[in-house]
């Protein structure tokens, strides 16, 4: 453990009064913007290890999307006629 000694050398511009703090000061702002900062709800993240595991998962999505995209467009040929 630090001494108070220790503690003194520290650069006045290091001493940060926490108990000022205020939690969660820049959420709504980030929000707003439309930063890159997502919160998953609890159920969702238990499913995740990490953001790595989310990030693979959302790749892999992305490409099973772009994969079938093709599949469900309907094709620039010819327009259909109705059979009689």
């Amino acid at each position: 453990m630090k001494t108070t000694s220790e503690r003194d050398e520290l650069r006045p511009e290091y001493d940060f009064d926490y108990s000022k703090a205020v939690r969660g000061k820049y959420y709504r702002r980030l929000l707003e913007e439309g930063a890159n900062v997502v919160v998953l709800e609890p159920d969702v993240a238990k499913a995740f290890g990490d953001s790595v595991a989310v990030n693979e998962a959302l790749r892999s999505l992305l490409d099973l999307a772009r994969s079938t995209q093709r599949l469900t467009k309907r094709s620039t040929g010819r327009a259909r006629t109705a059979r009689r």
